[in-house]
């Protein structure tokens, strides 16, 4: 028997005939299978950039000569550094940076000019927040453009990059914290979603909703293990961060778990937001997904966000895994405190808030 008969004879065709009516039924499901991926293509394409430019940089400039102001509008005119502001010392520096004001600072030592007058190598420092290698690559090329620039002769100039936070470069020190956040942004969406649009495909919750139990109560009681399950991956990638790649742990533990909550909860309510518009699991899914690329690619997980035009550093700002993964490098990388981390935090729990009342009500209206 041919290929072709046995196929006829396992009844393929009226089988898989069926398969594609029922597709056509369920519009919603083919409209995502088509149209997501179309939609997520053409903002990816457009949002993605992998070469750094306009790093916001602060000066100290302590020769406050005419040829270190040439230097500084060397590196300027490079395109890699926005020149927001000057400072006053280094203690500035350090301070702007850990607030992620600026991502780097050019240094110009009292003696610059004279140096250069002597005849002597006049050297220069760029500091540069290491955290994001590519960040620093592009630091450390557009430093050598601007020397090349403003060296003369008789005197060349020397700008040493100095890079903070990461000064081996490695890039696992700048993606293994990210990962937290990201591993928790997909499985707490996820699986909120699933479990109760799986609930609602069985019958079952409708049977909890006739219990003596407020829907308030129902959903926050059904999303609390969920936290539980969050913290505990979250536990589990920051142990295996430190014992395979090393990942510094600076800042305060403590002061991590305690933002991470707002975090952790304005995921399970995206979640509770999607099964309130999600009628099957496979619509769950997908939508689900449709959360996962903006965070994997907007939030300034992989790719630095300076990087990336205006429109796609808006879309960015409203994804809580944004401001998740400031809280994340700051503390672990940089060590920072409550009062460098506190405006993040912020958002966050307005996140958390806005999100859960906003899905709780319509889980109320779906099933009410």
């Amino acid at each position: 028997m041919s290929f072709l008969s046995r196929i006829r004879g396992w009844g393929f065709w009226p089988m898989a005939r069926k398969e594609f009516i029922q597709m056509k039924r369920d519009r919603i499901t083919l409209g995502m299978m088509v149209g997501l991926p179309a939609i997520q293509l053409a903002l990816f394409g457009y949002a993605i950039r992998t070469e750094v430019r306009h790093l916001p940089t602060v000066v100290l400039d302590e020769s406050r000569s005419a040829v270190s102001r040439s230097l500084v509008d060397a590196m300027r005119n490079t395109g890699n550094f926005d020149i927001v502001g000057t400072v006053r010392n280094r203690e500035e520096i350090r301070a702007r940076i850990e607030d992620g004001e600026v991502r780097a600072a050019v240094v110009i030592p009292p003696d610059f000019a004279n140096d250069l007058k002597r005849g002597r190598t006049a050297q220069a420092q760029v500091i540069v927040d290491a955290a994001d290698p590519l960040a620093s690559t592009a630091a450390i090329n557009a430093a050598s453009l601007a020397v090349r620039a403003t060296s003369t002769v008789r005197a060349p100039i020397e700008v040493r990059v100095r890079p903070w936070y990461n000064p081996s470069l490695k890039s696992s020190t700048y993606i293994v914290p990210g990962l937290v956040g990201l591993l928790l942004s997909i499985t707490l969406i996820v699986i909120t979603s699933m479990a109760i649009v799986r609930e609602r495909e069985r019958g079952t919750l409708e049977q909890l909703v006739v219990t003596p139990i407020d829907k308030t109560s129902l959903m926050l009681g059904k999303i609390v293990p969920f936290a539980v399950v969050g913290y505990v991956q979250m536990t589990v990638i920051l142990t295996l961060g430190k014992l395979l790649f090393h990942i510094p742990l600076n800042g305060s533990l403590p002061l991590l778990y305690t933002l991470s909550a707002a975090f952790i909860v304005a995921n399970l309510g995206l979640g509770l937001f999607v099964s309130t518009i999600a009628q099957t699991q496979a619509q769950a899914m997908q939508l689900s997904f449709m959360f996962m690329l903006p965070n994997i690619l907007l939030s300034g997980y992989m790719f630095p966000r300076e990087a990336m035009p205006v429109a796609a550093q808006w879309i960015g700002n409203l994804l809580p895994l944004t401001y998740y993964l400031k809280i994340l490098r700051g503390i672990l990388l940089r060590g920072a405190g409550f009062e460098r981390m506190w405006p993040e935090a912020l958002v966050l729990l307005g996140f958390a808030v806005g999100v859960i009342a906003l899905s709780v009500r319509r889980f109320s209206k779906t099933i009410g």
